[in-house]
């Protein structure tokens, strides 16, 4: 089986090459778009799941020798959790190949925070089954780079974490703005923006605006922290 060439594209952004593409269309493939012949990604999210846990429970246990299991949960769950998930899906655009059925596409499907978690979790799972154990840890700890070091202040909720930033650094408080709000009233899709003096901002997009602000807060701490 050959990968069109934006699936070409999405494996190099991942960093892996797929020996059974069809894992990795599966892993794609959300519920709304399977069929008696075509699988979805649930039973792919289930496995990534576990896999996901395996790894970060494994770096955190690395990471930190004095670390207590008390102070390892909270660090853990926050690496785990579906923001996060939805975060990495985002930094590899995860999105634009995700296969949907019309009607999750109409709503913002690709920039739904609970489907891009789940797909990437199944995604995970695809790269284990395609090439073991070592090959879907070592994506994990590429894809999740510095969020493991900085473990704690994921940890934290992250508008607080960012407003703290900027208090420590005499800034101004962040700012959010709403930039859109799409898809049907019962199921909105919200763009937030947020900004800090000197022109750094992140956006995102979830189906709330606390979700999108929490999101982009997110995806700005994990720059500043990373000395982008």
């Amino acid at each position: 089986m050959k990968l069109s060439n934006d699936l070409r594209a999405f494996c190099d952004r991942l960093g892996h090459d797929f020996e059974r593409p069809e894992l990795l269309i599966r892993a794609l493939t959300h519920p709304s778009m399977s069929s008696s012949t075509r699988g979805d990604n649930q039973r792919l999210e289930f496995l990534g799941d576990r896999v996901l846990g395996l790894v970060m429970a494994e770096a955190l246990y690395d990471a930190d020798s004095a670390a207590t299991e008390g102070q390892m949960a909270p660090r853990f769950n926050a690496l785990v959790r579906k923001e996060t998930c939805a975060e990495v899906a985002r930094e590899v655009d995860l999105g634009t190949v995700l296969k949907l059925g019309r009607s999750e596409m109409k709503s913002g499907g690709r920039r739904k925070e609970a489907l891009l978690a789940d797909a990437m979790e199944a995604v995970i799972a695809a790269v284990y089954r395609d090439a073991g154990f070592e090959a879907a840890r070592a994506l994990v700890l590429r894809l999740w780079g510095t969020r493991i070091a900085m473990a704690d202040a994921v940890g934290q909720d992250a508008k607080t974490a960012l407003q703290e930033w900027a208090q420590g650094r005499g800034e101004p408080p962040p700012v959010y703005v709403e930039l859109a709000r799409e898809g049907p009233d019962h199921q909105p899709v919200f763009t937030i923006e947020v900004r800090l003096a000197g022109n750094r901002s992140a956006r995102a997009s979830a189906g709330s605006k606390r979700q999108a602000e929490h999101a982009a807060a997110q995806s700005l701490l994990s720059e500043l922290q990373g000395g982008t």
